[in-house]
C-alpha cells in the first residue's frame, strides 16, 4: 500500500531541491493567514514567487469520531481541496492554481499533507466590495453584470455536483487588473471542505445558497436583484421556479435569516431579505 505521494511543478521541484522534500515544505513558515487546530496556511515566497501553503498536521481519531457521529464527512488531508481545484478546472470555474501536492501516512486521523497554490495577486472578496458598496452604492449596470457572474458560478458549480459548503461572498473574488478592463472575472477559493458527487443533494444544494443569501445580506441587494439571481441561477422564469420550488426557497430563506441571527444578534430587515420568496 502506497501512503505516500508527491506531486510538485517544475519549478517548485528546482526551488525547493532533493532530499526530504515533504518535511521541508511542512516546516516552511510565512505570513500567517490562518492556524487551527491540526490546519496552517501561510503565505511563502519561492524561487521570488508567491504561493500559499496550506499544512495538515493530522486530525486525530477523536475529531474523525465527532465527525462521523454528526454524519459529516471528516476531512482528514489537503487532498479533498487538490480534488476540488482539479474538478473546478473540468466545468470551467476559477480558482487557485494547483502548484504542489503532498501526503505521507497511511492512517487518516495521523496522515499529514500540504497543498500549494500560486497566489492570485491583485483580488477582492465581494465581502469587502459588499462593505464598500454600504458607503458608496455601485453603479446599477456593474450591480447587475455582477450579480449574473455569481449566479451563473453557482449554477455551474451545483448543476456539476459540487457543493461548496462555506459558500460566503467572502470566498468570491474579482480579478482587480482584469476589472480595470471591464471584465469581470470572478475566483472560487477557499475549498478544504468541497464536497464532489455525481449529482448534488438537494439539503447541500439548500445550504450552500442559504450561506450565500446570508452573507450578501448587507450588500444592499433590492427584491429585484434577488429575483435576477434567481432566474439565472436556475435557468427558468420566477413564476415557473416559484410554482415547482417554493418549498426549498422557503427552506433557503429560513436558514439564511436563522444564520443572520446567529451572527448579528438581530433579525433582518426586510430590505435585506429582499422579499427573495414574495
Amino acid at each position: 500500500m502506497n501512503c505516500k505521494e508527491l506531486q510538485l511543478s517544475p519549478e517548485l521541484t528546482q526551488a525547493l531541491g532533493e532530499g526530504d522534500v515533504f518535511s521541508r515544505v511542512m516546516a516552511l513558515g510565512g505570513e500567517v493567514f490562518r492556524d487551527v487546530p491540526g490546519r496552517k496556511t501561510v503565505r511563502v515566497q519561492l524561487a521570488g514567487q508567491p504561493y500559499f501553503i496550506k499544512q495538515h498536521f493530522g486530525v486525530g481519531w477523536g475529531e474523525i469520531f465527532k465527525n462521523l457521529l454528526a454524519f459529516k464527512v471528516p476531512i482528514v488531508s489537503a487532498n479533498t481541496e487538490k480534488q476540488a481545484i482539479e474538478k473546478l478546472g473540468e466545468i470551467g470555474i476559477a480558482t487557485t492554481p494547483l502548484a504542489g501536492f503532498g501526503s505521507r501516512g497511511c492512517s487518516p486521523a495521523s496522515r499529514q499533507s500540504f497543498l500549494i497554490t500560486h497566489d492570485l495577486g491583485d483580488i477582492l472578496s465581494l465581502e469587502t466590495l459588499a462593505d464598500q458598496w454600504m458607503q458608496s452604492p455601485p453603479e446599477p449596470r456593474f450591480k447587475r453584470r455582477l450579480l449574473m457572474e455569481v449566479a451563473t458560478l453557482a449554477a455551474r458549480l451545483h448543476d456539476s455536483g459540487l457543493n461548496h459548503r462555506d459558500f460566503y461572498i467572502c470566498h468570491i473574488c474579482l480579478d482587480l487588473p482584469r476589472l480595470r478592463h471591464g471584465d469581470i472575472h470572478l475566483y472560487l477559493i477557499d475549498l478544504h471542505r468541497v464536497g464532489i458527487r455525481e449529482t448534488i443533494r438537494p439539503q447541500d444544494r439548500m445550504k450552500d445558497i442559504a450561506a450565500l443569501y446570508f452573507s450578501a445580506m448587507n450588500a444592499g441587494l433590492v427584491t429585484r436583484d434577488y429575483l435576477r439571481f434567481l432566474r439565472r441561477y436556475r435557468g427558468k422564469p420566477i413564476r415557473q421556479v416559484m410554482r415547482e420550488e417554493r418549498d426549498f426557497w422557503q427552506q433557503v430563506q429560513a436558514r439564511a435569516i436563522k444564520l443572520y441571527i446567529k451572527l448579528h444578534k438581530v433579525e433582518p430587515g426586510l430590505h435585506q431579505i429582499g422579499g427573495m420568496i414574495g
